[in-house]
Order: C-alpha cells, then sequence, then structure tokens
C-alpha cells in the first residue's frame, strides 16, 4: 500500500497532466518507472541510500527515465530536492491506480501455476467485468508456481484464492484438527 504521501504526490501529478491533456502519455511513463524499480534492487537502493548526494540520484533518474514528459521530470527534480527519490515506485504506483479509477478501468491479478492460453484469460477477464459491472478490465498475470494448480484472483482488495495449494492447506489444516 502506497503512503499517504505518494497518493498526495500522484495525484499532484495525475491532476497536471489532466490539465496539459497528456496523462496517457505520463502512464506510459510511470508504468516504465515502475517496472524499471520493481526489476533493479540497485537503483532502489540508490533512491534509499542517505549516502548517495541528491545530485546523483537526480543524474541518474533523468539519464534512466530521459525523454520522459516533462511532469514526471518535474517529479523526479521535486522527490529529489524533497529527500523523497526512495517514493519514486510508490508514487508511480498510485498514479497507475488513480489514473485507472479516474478510467472506470479495474484492474485484476491472476496469479497461476502455468501461463493462461487465450481462451482462459477471456474468460476471466468477461467474469471479471460481470462483478465488477465494468466496461473495462486490465488483466495482470503473475505466475506462480508454488501454487500447484488452479488460481488466485485480486481485484482491490477482494481476493478469491482457489489454488490446490490452498485447498491442500485447508485439507491439512482439518486433519490436523482431528487429531
Amino acid at each position: 500500500m502506497a503512503s499517504r504521501a505518494a497518493i498526495r504526490y500522484a495525484k499532484a501529478v495525475l491532476d497536471q497532466s489532466q490539465e496539459k491533456g497528456t496523462s496517457e502519455v505520463v502512464f506510459g511513463n510511470m508504468k516504465s518507472i515502475q517496472g524499471t524499480l520493481i526489476a533493479s534492487r540497485e537503483l532502489r537502493n540508490v533512491l534509499s541510500s542517505p549516502v548517495i548526494k541528491p545530485e546523483d540520484k537526480r543524474a541518474s533518474l533523468k539519464e534512466i527515465f530521459k525523454g520522459y514528459d516533462p511532469t514526471v521530470t518535474s517529479l523526479i527534480d521535486l522527490l529529489v530536492d524533497k529527500k523523497r527519490s526512495a517514493l519514486l515506485g510508490d508514487v508511480a504506483a498510485a498514479y497507475l491506480r488513480l489514473y485507472n479509477e479516474s478510467k472506470g478501468i479495474v484492474e485484476a491479478h491472476v496469479t497461476t501455476a502455468v501461463d493462461l492460453d487465450k481462451a482462459l484469460e477471456d474468460k476471466i477477464l468477461a467474469k471479471v467485468k460481470e462483478l465488477t459491472s465494468s466496461k473495462e478490465v486490465t488483466l495482470e498475470h503473475h505466475i506462480d508456481p508454488s501454487i500447484i494448480g488452479g488460481f488466485v484472483l485480486r481485484i482491490g482488495d477482494i481476493q478469491y484464492d482457489a489454488s490446490a495449494s490452498n485447498q491442500l492447506d485447508r485439507v491439512h489444516k482439518e486433519f490436523s484438527k482431528r487429531l
């Protein structure tokens, strides 16, 4: 969950990008920032390190995210100036969530043990649309072999766990209770 500060920064960026008509471009930039920070522990460590000078952080971020929308580069400058560069990933995640909410887009996360085929993905999308009464749904797919089979579906704060590992855990607990 993003901090209140990250949400405030994200709201400000969303407002500014909507005024300029660049909210979709900024959405793409924020998605890229989020992916980059998730993939690079080193970059996350640089951003949170009190030893690394703010100017070095700024230079690194400007080089990595070169060519991004001016609203995003202004955000980077502001976070570095306020010594809050470690919040960049949380701000990006909060922006993505706020953008989707403003567009009426529901984001669902499904975790399976193996890759989804197109037919099953379409069924999941249709079910999420039906459950949420939303016209547009984006589906984030994650693979986790530890769930053995089945799936885990999360929409917002609601999670439905139909994984084989969850069912095996329940059976194990029932047997443990009876012994």
